[in-house]
């Protein structure tokens, strides 16, 4: 019998081995509509979080407060679809696979473009996302267990580890986890270290009861990715952080990536890479 791969399967290696912006053409044609984990890999992945101007500095300050969850790429000016820095000739409104819409802390919304929902006072943040070191852990040979399935989903979850607040903006971190080998902990912790701007080194390693996790088979978002027998469960900050804010704390509006569904930029990730 031949087995042949799936058109979506075929789809996510071709754009494996592409640039951010063949994937970002490929999300605003309709051809991918999954999540990016393992999408032009080496190449920065960005969650994003969109709200009003009136909004915009008290956000700014929530993210300089938790760089952990919440390391700042790139800010638009109000009104402006572009990410100037990141991605030139980007368009946000249509250039990721999904997006959530949120009011008064409720999800409202989930939609494949936000064309409709854009208005001039919108300021568009793009955040930092570990999706990013999945290529410089592959070649550290140190593997990652989501990415050995098809769909590719991490394991996400609401931690017990409060955010510093800024204005309206609290709430919880939100963090990923990755299933490591213990004998390549030190490497895993000591290369994600080098890269701040995809939330660096992890935030906890082990029992995840001691971060509110009670249960690691129930994620908040993604795909349970169960441990080997010599893995221990990493977390890592998640950029999926505002959105668990905009519930805990009734934010009046904001726009965010899906979870999972990233933007990916022209940034390549060893231009961010810390070397000292």
């Amino acid at each position: 019998m031949i087995v042949t791969a799936s058109p979506s399967a075929l789809l996510r290696k071709d754009l494996a081995n592409a640039d951010g912006k063949a994937v970002r053409a490929a999300a605003r044609d309709g051809r991918w509509r999954r999540a990016t984990h393992g999408l032009a890999r080496g190449y920065v992945q960005a969650n994003m979080a969109i709200v009003p101007e009136r909004y915009a500095f008290d956000f700014f300050r929530f993210c300089q407060r938790n760089p952990k969850a919440c390391p700042v790429i790139d800010v638009t000016d109000p009104g402006d679809p572009e990410a100037r820095f990141a991605a030139p000739g980007s368009d946000l409104r249509v250039d990721l696979p999904g997006y959530r819409v949120f009011r008064e802390g409720k999800l409202v919304a989930e939609v494949s473009d936000i064309t409709d929902y854009w208005r001039p006072d919108l300021v568009a943040f793009l955040l930092g996302c570990s999706n990013s070191m999945d290529e410089v852990l592959l070649d550290a040979g140190i593997p990652q267990r989501h990415l050995e399935s098809e769909d590719g989903r991490i394991s996400v979850y609401v931690s017990n580890i409060m955010c510093a607040s800024a204005g309206i903006f609290r709430g919880p971190v939100v963090v990923t986890m990755r299933p490591i080998p213990r004998h390549r902990l030190i490497d895993a912790i000591s290369i994600t270290a080098r890269y701040p701007m995809a939330h660096g080194a992890p935030v906890h390693v082990g029992e995840p009861r001691q971060i509110g996790i009670d249960d690691i088979s129930r994620v908040g978002w993604g795909k349970y990715n169960r441990p080997n027998d010599d893995d221990v469960p990493v977390f890592w900050a998640c950029g999926v952080t505002p959105q668990a804010v905009a519930i805990e704390a009734h934010i009046p509006e904001m726009i965010t990536h899906a979870a999972g569904h990233m933007f990916v930029s022209d940034l390549k990730l060893a231009q961010l890479a810390q070397t000292a």
